[in-house]
């Protein structure tokens, strides 16, 4: 993640943007109770009742491998940059890397890298010194890992700083399809997370 080159906001923050942009939308929060081996496939059922389809005529997938430059170009093309949901910065450097702004989650930041034939996607969840009693959540985060689909969350330094990110892999070879299904399902699971812990975190004031 290359924090340095951008301003990260909390996740709280996104999640109630994210929000206030879904109930523009007039949608409205059920929550169901299902096992946690449905949990992808409900996301995805989730997904295609807010009338968000997959764009059929983007580039199923890089048969060399995926690298950053053909993701941002096949990403460029995709309906969610065309409308305006999706944004796409490339971040030189030695190890180049993308930078998405996911406007329809609250503005919210990932970070695409390309690295050992892999995919990586991450996004910034909260400085550690936010965590009132970080042992005990780290605790609580090993016991409900299994309840977000395709997601981990690990403690990286950022921009020097000791902070929780969460993140996804996927092979390098996979469908643009996959791809964007791991990028919504990121997105839903950094929400997800920040409601799901809001009682192990301190007011954003006490962590600074």
């Amino acid at each position: 993640m290359k924090a340095g080159q951008t301003a990260l906001k909390t996740s709280t923050e996104h999640q109630r943007r994210y929000r206030e942009r879904l109930r523009e939308q007039g949608l409205v929060k059920k929550d169901v109770w299902i096992r946690p081996e449905y949990a992808a496939e409900l996301a995805a059922i989730e997904k295609s009742m807010r009338g968000q389809a997959r764009d059929p005529a983007a580039p199923a997938q890089a048969e060399a491998g995926w690298t950053i430059a053909t993701i941002r170009h096949a990403l460029g093309e995709t309906s969610a940059v065309r409308d305006g949901l999706l944004t796409i910065e490339i971040i030189e450097g030695a190890e180049p890397s993308l930078h998405l702004v996911l406007h329809e989650y609250g503005d919210l930041s990932l970070f695409v890298a390309a690295v050992g034939g892999q995919i990586i996607v991450e996004a910034y969840l909260w400085p550690v010194a936010m965590v009132a009693d970080p042992a005990l959540f780290n605790l609580h985060v090993l016991r409900t890992q299994k309840l977000l689909p395709l997601s981990t969350i690990a403690v990286q330094a950022v921009a020097g700083v000791p902070g929780y990110i969460m993140f996804g892999a996927l092979d390098a070879h996979s469908r643009l399809a996959n791809l964007m299904f791991e990028i919504e399902t990121l997105a839903e699971n950094v929400l997800g997370a920040t409601e799901a812990f809001a009682g192990y975190l301190l007011p954003m004031e006490s962590a600074t």
